[in-house]
């Protein structure tokens, strides 16, 4: 959607405070953020742990509040007293903060025993016709266990497993939702978007990497080959450009980074570079292949590899391609051995030497007999599924533009047009 989101979050306690929560928390708000939305968090505890958004502290929405301890306490001797105090007190809080607010992500307290009041409040809250739209954004609950205290039964605190008409309801997994659908009925419509990790702050990986993988889509791609080779004729690089077009014809949406240069004042450089950009065009593989010698970002620049630039693309690649006729040694090849990435090779001897269950391949083979045998190769890797998974599906980048952005943009649109 075109219009900016102005987005609010809540928990107990955010960063620096260390939990799977505040982490989903912090990055979901840096996600958010970071493609243009605006981001406004309210918690407990923590502290004011960026300067990229506003992050405001209460300490009446902790879960370890003495006030809120006291009034959990008076409950169970059927004194309501402190608990409608607190929970007034803390509807002016949130109203305070909520103003101009398009929506409210409760992550996990309306669900949690913790602060009874808190998640009172914010219930309070959904019924004012000017609040925004709120979301129960549910990890977990006591009542998914299977011996929860009994008191969970009791007025108030089985609030906790009541449906509100006017919030909405989101979980972080298909097995989460069945166990949320069975403790709350089936006619509570349950929204399933995953947890998602960040490639870029996991592996340290460089601005101009990250640049990169969003403009290629290097996430998103079924496989993604990177060859560290200079554009010279001993490279065999043209076997590589048609076993890249055998991974297409097989069906995978596969892209080629070329990272070499090669040398413009050498004829024959300069006559091999054109005769590959030919053979590029006549095979269709113009999104399929990037040489990274002739590349320009969107805004123009141009990017000049380096060492941790190539470690970036070990990292967020599926395979090593390597298709020389001729070498001294193979350094690629312990550099793919070094963090795991698989290898696929021409079978001359400097590589015979030093790769160990790696994808031979004869430099005679037919390019789509060698596109068979490395997706062979990797279906027998148990790892390279699960990264290829993780990429397709859990990278948070993914998961923002895929279920995140179209399920607010929804929530907004049936607020602003509640007659379609």
């Amino acid at each position: 959607m075109d219009k900016t989101l102005h987005v609010g979050m809540v928990h107990y306690s955010c960063p620096p405070v260390v939990g799977g929560v505040e982490e989903v928390l912090s990055q979901q708000a840096a996600i958010l953020h970071r493609n243009g939305q605006s981001v406004s968090i309210i918690a407990g505890m923590g502290e004011n742990y960026t300067d990229a958004f506003p992050v405001q502290i209460e300490g009446l929405l902790g879960s370890t509040n003495k006030r809120v301890a006291n009034a959990h306490e008076k409950i169970r001797h059927g004194v309501f007293r402190p608990t409608k105090k607190l929970t007034e007190e803390i509807v002016q809080v949130l109203e305070g903060w909520a103003q101009g607010l398009d929506v409210i992500l409760a992550h996990n307290v309306l669900h949690m025993p913790f602060n009874l009041p808190l998640a009172l409040a914010l219930r309070r809250l959904a019924s004012s016709r000017d609040a925004p739209a709120i979301v129960s954004w549910a990890h977990d609950s006591p009542y998914l266990q299977p011996n929860f205290p009994a008191h969970m039964n009791d007025h108030p605190w089985n609030v906790l497993r009541r449906p509100h008409p006017n919030i909405h309801y989101v979980t972080i997994s298909e097995a989460r939702r069945r166990l949320f659908s069975k403790m709350m009925g089936d006619h509570v419509p349950w929204r399933v978007i995953n947890n998602g990790i960040d490639p870029a702050s996991l592996l340290y990986l460089d601005g101009k990497s990250v640049k990169l993988a969003e403009e290629l889509n290097l996430f998103g791609r079924d496989l993604v080959v990177v060859q560290p080779s200079r554009i010279t004729p001993r490279k065999n690089l043209e076997l590589s450009i048609h076993i890249i077009r055998g991974l297409k014809l097989l069906g995978y949406d596969v892209l080629f980074v070329l990272t070499g240069a090669y040398d413009p004042h050498e004829k024959k450089a300069v006559s091999y570079y054109r005769r590959l950009r030919y053979w590029i065009k006549e095979l269709g593989l113009k999104n399929n292949i990037a040489i990274l010698a002739e590349y320009r970002f969107r805004d123009k620049t141009k990017l000049v590899p380096d060492r941790i630039f190539i470690r970036d693309l070990y990292l967020i690649s599926d395979l090593l391609l390597m298709t020389s006729k001729d070498e001294g040694f193979g350094l690629p090849l312990i550099e793919a051995g070094l963090i795991k990435l698989p290898i696929a090779c021409s079978e001359i001897p400097p590589f015979l030497e030093v790769g160990t269950k790696v994808c031979f391949f004869g430099l005679n083979d037919s390019p789509l007999s060698i596109a068979g045998r490395i997706m062979e190769y990797l279906g027998r890797s148990n790892t390279h599924k699960m990264f290829r998974k993780v990429m397709k599906h859990y990278v948070l980048d993914i998961i923002y533009k895929q279920q995140l952005m179209p399920f607010l943009g929804g929530l907004i649109d049936r607020r602003e047009n509640p007659d379609r």
